[in-house]
This record gives C-alpha cells, sequence and structure tokens, in this order.
C-alpha cells in the first residue's frame, strides 16, 4: 500500500507561480507511472500531466503543456508539478496518483487548493 500526500497549493493572483510536491510512504514509487489531476466542483476529474518512473518522458494536457513541469526524485519519493504563468481557470483541486504496473491509476492523495485570482 501506499499514501500520496499532496502540499503547496495556495491562492496566487494570475501570472504567478506555485509548485505542488507529493510525497509517497509505505512504499517505493520508483517502478511506477506517476500523475496529477485537478477537479473543479460539478466537473469530472481531468488529466494535468503525468511522468514516466525514470522521469525521461512526460505527458501534459494541452492546457498546461509549456506552462507547468512534472518532475520526480524517487531517491525522496516525490513527485513535482512547477505551475508557471498562472490562469484563474487553473482553479481546481489538484490530486496526486500513482498508476500500477497495468499503468491504471490506482493510488491517489487527498488533494492541494490551488486557487488563482484575477
Amino acid at each position: 500500500q501506499v499514501q500520496l500526500v499532496e502540499s503547496g497549493g495556495g491562492l496566487v493572483q494570475a501570472g504567478g507561480s506555485l509548485m505542488l510536491s507529493c510525497a509517497a510512504s509505505g512504499r517505493t514509487i520508483s517502478s511506477y507511472r506517476m500523475g496529477w489531476f485537478r477537479q473543479v466542483p460539478g466537473k469530472e476529474r481531468e488529466f494535468v500531466a503525468s511522468i514516466n518512473w525514470s522521469g525521461s518522458s512526460t505527458n501534459y494536457a494541452n492546457s498546461v503543456k509549456g506552462r507547468f513541469t512534472i518532475s520526480r526524485d524517487n531517491a525522496k519519493k516525490t513527485v513535482y508539478l512547477q505551475m508557471n504563468s498562472l490562469k484563474p481557470e487553473d482553479t481546481a483541486l489538484y490530486y496526486c496518483a500513482m498508476a500500477d504496473l497495468a499503468l491504471q491509476w490506482r493510488y491517489w492523495g487527498q488533494g492541494t487548493q490551488v486557487t488563482v485570482s484575477s
């Protein structure tokens, strides 16, 4: 079993930056794809970014491409999401997730709130 705890959310003005962190405990994350998702009340959770086990391959939603960067430190069992040029539409509850070996998103954190004011 693994526990994921997100941190780093907060209130920021449009154009600002935040870095989210996702700390894992319970077991290593080094063999697994990790990702970030976000959700706004009344809408479905949407994919933001993912990174493979080594960090050599990343994927981004079109809406954040060029502004957000996902990275990982397997030794620290932590995944990061650097968010730059934030927009009000980035306001959401951001979740960290870990995939299983079948690449299904299996484990989820509790989320950290990001609010971008205009």
